[in-house]
């Protein structure tokens, strides 16, 4: 559908709309504008009720130091909070579920460049990140093309989780690697290698929000591919370099990758790597972290803490280079909330550097503040050795969309996974060039 003409629409079919969030985590943005456009004006007036929804975080105790602050928010603000987490991957089912019924929690979590698709749902929140800003270094690049729209910062960015290659420093030694390849055809090798000893890399392929399309973009990239040209209106997916990763995948995933990871979501390769199943998988800090925080548990096979075993090292460069895709993360404030004023001023106190600090120390590194004076933070003298790169990993990140802009066309391509399925696709045996055509037409259904 063209996001631009879907937005001019007035009706929507309750059914229909709730399918295709279902169907692939996808807005059925036609719906999202006729409800919009028929808003009723919100109710100013705080309330004494507010609910956020955020996800299950991969470091459990992040959850249970942001649940425990929320009691005392509530006594700074005057009002009960309820801080509810689900399943990554139903967030924006759940959110897209709340917009076409208006109503629901006041505040959601929001990934990538979420708030460009979801604009006229959420509440300008510019005044409370500007504040933050200001005080505490500035944001990252990758923040004012996900989150500022037409001027307005239309959500309020939180923090970001830069992933990198976990891998068992052993395992590779062994086959000769003392470091992690720096390139793709040597991964290919190496991983190949330790595939015919019993210890593949893993990787998604699947549906999933993390460690699929961190991935895949980020291949795309390397060979030289991209979405789009720098306008953001002709897609570009159909020229060479894009057939050149498809068909390197096909040949790494055959002869290096756990090929069941097709069918994963971004909490299997964590699992596979802590049984000692896999040697490697493109993930953030948690592998690393929950082992050393589970020592007696999570343990290799030799019954050594797992830990001692890990270290991290960034995706492979490809003939153009590397290129990472982080998860940058923001928190919306709904235009249907009864609450606005009051979710704004929770985000501020959120972003306080005292309580903020009992958050970002117990991420341990694995998710980093959205804005840059948290690299000077003294939790980074304290953290191992393998985390160390995760530091300044915002740095660097892109955002899905390139070479043009991260508009609501692009999160949409993101939303139906249409560059991970190019990959899932090749690697169950399409033909490279096929795939390749099968996204660019998929792509053009939505760039018009």
């Amino acid at each position: 559908m063209d996001i631009q003409r879907g937005m001019d629409r007035a009706g929507v079919d309750r059914r229909g709309f709730l399918r295709l969030s279902a169907a692939a985590a996808c807005v059925g943005l036609a719906g999202i504008e006729g409800i919009l456009a028929a808003r009723r004006a919100p109710a100013w007036a705080q309330g004494t009720t507010l609910h956020i929804v955020r996800w299950n975080d991969f470091i459990p105790e992040a959850d249970v130091e942001l649940k425990g602050q929320m009691a005392n928010a509530g006594k700074a603000l005057g009002a009960k909070i309820t801080l509810e987490t689900i399943n990554a991957n139903d967030l924006q089912p759940r959110l897209t579920a709340a917009i076409q019924s208006r109503s629901g929690a006041d505040i959601f979590h929001m990934f990538y460049n979420w708030p460009q698709l979801y604009a006229k749902a959420l509440v300008d929140v510019s005044d409370v990140a500007e504040a933050v800003a200001k005080t505490q270094g500035g944001f990252y690049d990758v923040y004012a093309p996900s989150a500022k729209v037409g001027g307005q910062w239309l959500a309020m960015p939180h923090s970001i989780v830069g992933n990198a290659v976990a891998y068992r420093k052993s395992w590779f030694a062994e086959v000769g690697a003392g470091e992690f390849p720096k390139t793709w055809e040597e991964l290919r090798r190496v991983a190949g290698a330790l595939k015919k000893k019993g210890h593949p890399y893993g990787q998604t392929l699947g549906h999933t929000f993390g460690d699929a399309p961190t991935f895949t973009y980020s291949l795309l990239w390397s060979f030289g591919g991209a979405e789009t040209d720098r306008t953001g209106r002709t897609v570009v997916l159909g020229a060479a370099p894009a057939i050149d990763s498809v068909a390197f995948l096909q040949t790494l995933w055959k002869e290096a990758c756990d090929e069941g990871g097709l069918a994963w979501d971004d909490t299997n390769n964590n699992r596979a790597f802590h049984a000692g199943e896999i040697c490697a998988t493109l993930n953030g800090a948690s592998i690393y972290i929950v082992a050393k925080r589970q020592p007696d548990k999570i343990r290799d096979e030799n019954g050594k803490p797992l830990w001692e075993d890990i270290d991290h090292a960034p995706l492979p460069a490809g003939p153009a280079g590397q290129f990472p895709l982080y998860l940058n993360m923001e928190h919306g404030v709904m235009e249907y909330s009864p609450n606005q004023k009051l979710a704004k001023d929770l985000l501020r106190w959120m972003h306080e550097r005292a309580n903020f600090e009992k958050w970002f120390e117990a991420c341990g590194g694995y998710s980093v503040a959205a804005t840059t004076s948290w690299e000077g933070h003294p939790m980074w003298q304290k953290l191992d050795k393998p985390l160390q790169i995760f530091r300044t990993a915002a740095r660097r990140t892109r955002i899905f969309g390139y070479a043009g802009p991260s508009t609501a066309r692009a999160t949409e391509a993101f939303s139906k996974y249409i560059i991970t399925d190019m990959y899932a696709k090749a690697a169950q045996g399409m033909k490279a060039e096929d795939a390749v055509k099968w996204a660019a037409q998929e792509l053009r259904k939505i760039y018009g």
